[in-house]
């Protein structure tokens, strides 16, 4: 393990001038331009031929997540604003969402200096009808804050509340505040879990027509969800990927897609994002878990290093198994879990054979994604990308990644 912990984030820099970065997205989601490696070589497309590349078998998985308007800005009598950054529930997501007043969340605290105690309050409106946000911070740490949040009518579900109440979170690299029309374009088509403050921003490419002509060509389609947390996109800023501590996830996989997934193994299974990675990779390293530790294990969790130990091996076909085992053995129709799965140079992928995914910040994470699946091959993509006006980012253009 020692040699993955001992990689040097240096390695994964590369010059991104802020002109670079797509500021706003195009009008056609599907025709940002599209970056293939396939069998080697690197070609310029556009995305909405994305089809032309893909064998025709593939099985797409697709992040069904939902961004949440989880930014609120509250206002204190003082004058001085304070903003709640939401980022988890203390609780099921589902519940979370449903439930009427009050609720408790993880949350970051913007200005927080100027808010020591005390309740603040939001006028606003939710279908038509006045009602009002108060949070109240129940305690601080490190990572951040625990906020109770209540609101009249308490009946109102918080999702409702939410939706009138907060902004929607675009990343801090875009340096503008969000607009009327990010509401729709900073969300997927397919977009259904409310949970995450970042979009799975591979999946902006598609539209519905382009979802229906790729089905037509023989494709194949499933949905994972994870919500996507604050950490995703975070840069790391030790100097080793060993001192940098990875963000935990919530997944939700329903019990067909599993299933699913053992059926079509031999044949190219591509996840849309690196959150789908993350997630159909981590259920390999569930099943091993299973495996060792048995089917009463609980909570499962796939730490951050955990692929790096040694297990014994597993083909992907058992591992996944063994959580369908699972999931019968306590009656369940669907998996929630979490992952702080770290995908790094000299991973082996597990379950997925090619990759969908957006170009992503130096020295993130995500770049180490995509190193462990097309080596060094990273640099040379990128620099193709930076040579030929490829729009970079969140709101920028595409990869197709078949080693």
């Amino acid at each position: 393990m020692s040699a993955v912990k001992d990689i040097s984030i240096e390695a994964y820099d590369y010059p991104l001038p802020d002109e670079r970065i797509a500021k706003y997205p195009l009008p056609e989601r599907d025709a940002s331009k599209l970056l293939v490696l396939k069998n080697g070589e690197i070609q310029a497309s556009q995305f909405r031929h994305i089809g032309d590349f893909l064998p025709d078998d593939t099985l797409l998985v697709f992040n069904e997540t939902k961004v949440i308007r989880a930014r609120l800005q509250f206002h204190k009598s003082t004058g001085s604003r304070i903003e709640i950054f939401c980022l988890e529930p203390e609780k099921d997501y589902q519940q979370a969402f449903s439930a009427p007043s009050p609720v408790q969340w993880k949350c970051l605290i913007g200005n927080a200096k100027r808010w020591k105690e005390g309740k603040l309050s939001m006028p606003l409106t939710v279908n038509g009808e006045a009602a009002t946000l108060y949070a109240e911070c129940l305690s601080r740490n490190d990572q951040g804050a625990e906020i109770e949040f209540s609101w009249s009518p308490e009946n109102l579900p918080f999702a409702s509340v939410l939706e009138a109440a907060g902004e929607i979170p675009l990343p801090p690299y875009l340096h503008r505040d969000a607009e009327p029309d990010d509401r729709d374009r900073y969300q997927t088509v397919f977009a259904r879990y409310d949970g995450s403050v970042a979009a799975p921003t591979a999946g902006l490419h598609f539209t519905q027509p382009l979802i229906a002509a790729l089905r037509e060509k023989g494709m194949t389609f499933d949905e994972v969800t994870l919500h996507v947390g604050a950490g995703t996109f975070k840069p790391v800023s030790t100097d080793t990927i060993g001192e940098h501590a990875m963000h935990s996830e919530t997944v939700i996989v329903r019990k067909s897609l599993i299933e699913n997934l053992i059926k079509h193994f031999g044949k190219p299974i591509v996840p849309v994002g690196t959150t789908s990675t993350r997630t159909l990779e981590s259920l390999y390293w569930l099943g091993v878990m299973l495996a060792e530790q048995g089917l009463e294990l609980r909570p499962l969790h796939v730490e951050q290093w955990f692929p790096y130990e040694s297990h014994t091996p597993l083909t992907a076909s058992d591992a996944l198994q063994n959580v369908v085992d699972y999931l019968e053995k306590h009656d369940l129709t669907r998996l929630e879990a979490s992952t702080a799965l770290m995908i790094a140079p000299s991973y082996k992928m597990r379950v997925i054979t090619g990759l969908i995914t957006n170009f992503h910040q130096p020295k993130s994470t995500l770049l180490l994604l995509v190193s462990a699946l097309i080596g060094e091959k990273w640099k040379e993509s990128y620099q193709f990308a930076l040579d030929h006006g490829f729009r970079f980012l969140s709101y920028g253009d595409s990869c197709l990644f078949l080693p």
